[in-house]
């Protein structure tokens, strides 16, 4: 169980003063031109050394992603964009830190975009988010206000400039270059890598996007130290993370927790149970909807972060768990996420823009049972030709949570599939 005074976020449920005296009594804002004073190449080698990797979903190592922005500028502005374009189905981790803490959010942009050389930094935020968007522009207006950024930012002699934009509420810009050229006043539509953000991001200059929490964290790393965050959690996966549970638990919640803790104790401890009891589990989407679904014969041991999720075949994704009990249609759970994907896919790639309806309309009948055995492989092929075959992930994204139910709950599909043939249906589930 995490100490209290090794929580990062301090006021997550709004309980204290979020405005800026709260979190300088908090802590935060507590020597920031000092920290800026050390140098870029010391703030990325603690970054490097901390381990921690990206809080969006894909895990990739923070600090190494920062060196690759340019050393020295070739005349072209360098920008840090923040994305909070949290738009994944159950994941809910971000709005916690923008609506209640956002002054860590605003320092960690600060010291990040010093890092990389940016004068200016951007926030993305989701077009749902109306009570976020207004709470982290207050915030921003106050930091300016203080001197915290802007002209010699918090007197470190680093000029720095914070802008919040607010998106239309597109899931496809979630994705980082698609969220560029949103950000660009265009049609959020993924790009083609290369060129990568660092060589040629937002108006063709370098640029880094991150997380919410991956930048909000920053700034207590670099205060307590690169190895107090290192000491959390398994080799490669360290650190503390905001993790949510939603779904059939007792108690859903948004919580910051040690890295590496098995999946039953998060359950247990934060979520009061499972529903009805750890018996009653039927099975888990660990990050948000585009994991692969885990059933219960394979949580006994389940140990929730990026490595051990990666080898079960799901994926850490953002730690926002959907939670599903005996009680739930899993076949009809998976139908309404290909739904979800179809949904959101932009069109730019034929195998994303056709293969999510295709695979919508066979998890349709799969959900009625009006379907033919073979059509599970079938459906499971269409999967394969859509996976790795696209700009960006939401082909993989749609694919997933099916390859997940076909490798975890065959059984379960086929049977319906009998049942309607003999005529049982109504016993088991026609809705």
């Amino acid at each position: 169980m995490l100490k209290d005074q090794d929580r990062i976020f301090t006021n997550l449920y709004g309980m204290h003063d979020r405005s800026l005296k709260g979190a300088q009594a908090r802590g935060h804002w507590d020597g920031t031109a000092g920290i800026i004073d050390k140098g870029r190449d010391w703030i990325i080698q603690q970054m490097k050394d901390s381990g921690l990797r990206g809080r969006g979903g894909a895990g990739f190592p923070t600090g190494l992603k920062w060196s690759f922005m340019p050393k020295e500028s070739d005349g072209r502005p360098s920008y840090l964009v923040v994305n909070a374009d949290e738009s994944e189905p159950a994941t809910c981790k971000d709005r916690e830190i923008m609506r209640h803490d956002p002054h860590t959010l605003i320092e960690g942009c600060l010291i990040a975009s010093f890092a990389m050389g940016a004068h200016a930094s951007y926030i993305y935020i989701r077009g749902e988010y109306i009570r976020e968007r207004e709470a982290l522009q207050a915030a921003i207006d106050e930091a300016y206000d203080a001197g915290m950024i802007g002209k010699n930012a918090c007197g470190s002699g680093w000029d720095f400039d914070l802008y919040l934009v607010h998106g239309a509420g597109a899931y496809i810009c979630g994705e980082e270059t698609a969220l560029l050229e949103s950000l660009e006043g265009k049609k959020g539509m993924p790009r083609m890598k290369p060129p990568f953000p660092a060589g040629a991001g937002l108006y063709g200059c370098p640029t880094t996007v991150n997380n919410v929490e991956s930048i909000a964290v920053v700034p207590t790393i670099l205060r307590r130290g690169a190895e107090w965050f290192a000491s959390f959690g398994r080799p490669n996966n360290a650190g503390t993370k905001l993790f949510a549970l939603t779904g059939h638990v007792n108690n859903p919640c948004v919580f910051e927790e040690a890295m590496s803790l098995p999946v039953r104790e998060l359950i247990d401890k934060h979520g009061g149970g499972i529903r009805g009891g750890w018996d009653n589990l039927k099975a888990i989407i660990p990050g948000g909807a585009s994991c692969p679904v885990l059933p219960k014969d394979a949580l006994d041991d389940a140990i929730m972060d990026f490595d051990w999720m990666r080898e079960n075949k799901s994926s850490l994704g953002t730690g926002c768990m959907i939670v599903m009990d005996q009680s739930t249609d899993v076949i009809k759970a998976v139908w309404r996420l290909s739904k979800f994907f179809k949904h959101e896919s932009c069109g730019q790639c034929t195998p994303c823009r056709e293969g999510t309806g295709w695979m919508m309309r066979v998890m349709d009948r799969l959900v009625t049972g009006e379907a033919e055995v073979e059509e599970i492989d079938m459906l499971l092929d269409v999967t394969k030709q859509v996976e790795g075959h696209t700009i960006c992930a939401l082909g993989d994204a749609a694919a997933w949570p099916i390859q997940g139910l076909i490798r975890h709950f065959r059984e379960e599909i086929e049977d319906r599939i009998k049942a309607k043939k003999t005529g049982r249906m109504g016993a088991i589930a026609a809705e």
